[in-house]
C-alpha cells in the first residue's frame, strides 16, 4: 500500500477507534523514522502540519517538516514550535503528539522494560511542553508497562487515558498504546 512500516496500520486502527486527526491540526511525531506514522498524519491533517522528529536519518516525505535530532535536547522544543509556525502569522503549539519510540534492546528484559518506561515518560514531559490545550497524546508502552504512576502522571495532565492493542500488532507482542485525550495545559 505504499506505508514505509507496518506501524502505520496501528496508527490507523488507533485513529478509527479515538478520532485523534481532524484536518488542519498540528501534529509532531516523536521517533518518526521510517515514516509510516507521519505518512497517515499527513494524509489525515493536511500538508504542512506535521513536524517529525528522529535521530536517525528519515526519506522526505511531501507535506512533512523532518527534524534529525533528539527530542530530549534542551533546543528541541523551540525548535519545533519555530518549525510548526514556519511561514504563520500566530503562534501554536501542537494538537496532537505521537511516540512510537522503542529504545534499543539490550536483551535483559526488565532493563528493556525500564527503557521503554522511560522514552514514555521522557515523551509526556515533552507533551506539556508543546502540547496545546485538548490535545491528544499517542504513545506506545509494553504491557506492564504503564503501572500506578505512569498512568497517573497521564490523568494528571489529560482529561481521558486508555489503553488500545491495535489488531494489526503481532498477537505475541506485548506491544500496547495510550491513548491520552483532552491535555490539561
Amino acid at each position: 500500500m505504499g506505508y514505509r512500516s507496518r506501524a502505520a496500520f496501528k496508527i490507523i486502527e488507533i485513529d478509527e477507534k479515538f478520532k485523534i486527526f481532524k484536518k488542519g491540526k498540528i501534529v509532531v511525531d516523536l521517533g518518526a523514522a521510517p515514516g509510516g506514522w507521519s505518512q497517515i498524519a499527513v494524509e489525515k491533517v493536511g500538508r504542512g502540519n506535521v513536524v517529525a522528529i528522529d535521530l536517525l536519518e528519515m526519506e522526505e516525505i511531501a507535506g512533512i517538516k523532518f527534524l534529525q535530532q533528539d527530542f530530549l535536547a534542551a533546543d528541541a522544543p523551540e525548535k519545533i514550535i519555530n518549525l510548526i509556525n514556519e511561514g504563520k502569522k500566530t503562534t501554536r503549539k501542537c494538537d496532537i503528539l505521537l511516540s512510537d519510540m522503542a529504545a534499543n534492546a539490550c536483551g535483559d528484559a526488565r532493563t528493556d522494560h525500564l527503557r521503554i518506561v522511560g522514552l514514555l515518560e521522557e515523551a509526556l514531559h515533552f507533551a506539556t511542553q508543546i502540547l496545546h490545550d485538548d490535545g491528544v497524546f499517542v504513545g506506545k508502552i509494553f504491557q506492564g508497562g504503564a503501572g500506578g504512576e505512569l498512568l497517573q502522571a497521564f490523568r494528571k495532565h489529560f482529561k481521558i487515558v486508555k489503553h488500545f492493542k491495535p489488531k494489526s500488532s503481532r498477537k505475541e507482542s506485548s506491544e500496547n498504546y495510550i491513548v491520552a485525550m483532552g491535555f490539561i495545559g
